[in-house]
């Protein structure tokens, strides 16, 4: 736990320290879903100002939210390992009395108190463009704030054990690729999944994708029900702990394949 602590508070100074980065960082985040609320509110105002069920008030809060998921949602690439084990960083990593995992996760999670700061004023923007529709109810509040961590806990780990192909192959780029399209469509990402056909969103319930983007934003702009929350969360559970465990079995397998590279 003190270990966390200071990874945290390591990760909030460096990142407060480049704080225009983060900046433009996260204004770089903002044009993607700045595209996606222009089109499909201007699809729901064509249709009568609703759908799918999805009004524009609603499509507008989707997507600022989406927003800020998105900052939580960013995490150590799995193709950064090809460069960890090319230039033989891995060294130093591992001679330290502590496991990688703990030093890359205690830093973005740190960061994201900077990140969320930068957020703010994006959002403010936003919202007096576009008048999106909140529930404030404090289940939803206190749920998302919960489901937002989740998400960010679920993708982390989706994303670390995925890295661990290169140990296998020196480009995993294209496995990423693949990763990246089935997380666009399966997790609500590139649109809620009301508005994909019925079949990818029962999918998409059974997979971890929804829990990392959809079911935090749902949450906060009170599309759902206490019970569905719980659940969610529930589900942010389980597949934490499921995806922990196949990075603690395929890391005790990857790092006997590594050889001390580069400098």
């Amino acid at each position: 736990m003190r270990y966390y602590r200071a990874g945290m508070r390591i990760g909030f100074q460096r990142e407060i320290q480049y704080r225009v980065r983060a900046f433009l960082m996260l204004f770089g985040f903002m044009i993607e879903p700045t595209i996606y609320l222009v089109v499909w509110t201007s699809v729901a105002d064509a249709q009568g100002g609703e759908i799918a069920g999805l009004t524009t008030g609603t499509l507008a809060a989707y997507y600022i939210v989406w927003t800020l998921v998105r900052v939580y949602n960013l995490a150590y690439a799995p193709d950064a390992w090809e460069w960890r084990i090319r230039e033989g960083r891995l060294n130093e990593f591992l001679s330290q009395p502590i496991h990688p995992f703990h030093r890359d996760f205690t830093f973005f999670a740190g960061a994201k108190f900077v990140w969320t700061l930068a957020w703010i004023p994006v959002a403010v923007f936003l919202t007096l463009i576009f008048d999106p529709v909140f529930d404030w109810a404090v289940i939803n509040v206190v749920g998302f704030v919960i489901a937002l961590w989740g998400g960010f806990i679920v993708r982390f780990l989706m994303l670390y054990a995925l890295g661990m192909i290169n140990f296998w192959t020196t480009r995993g780029s294209a496995i990423f690729g693949i990763f990246i399209a089935s997380e666009l469509v399966l997790s609500g990402r590139l649109v809620p999944l009301e508005l994909m056909p019925h079949w990818i969103s029962d999918i998409a319930a059974w997979l971890p994708f929804k829990w990392t983007f959809q079911f935090p934003i749902d949450t906060f702009i009170g599309r759902l029900s206490p019970q569905e929350i719980v659940s969610g969360i529930g589900f942010q559970a389980f597949w934490s702990i499921v995806l922990a465990l196949v990075f603690v079995l395929v890391w005790n397998r990857a790092i006997r394949r590594y050889g001390a590279v580069g400098n």
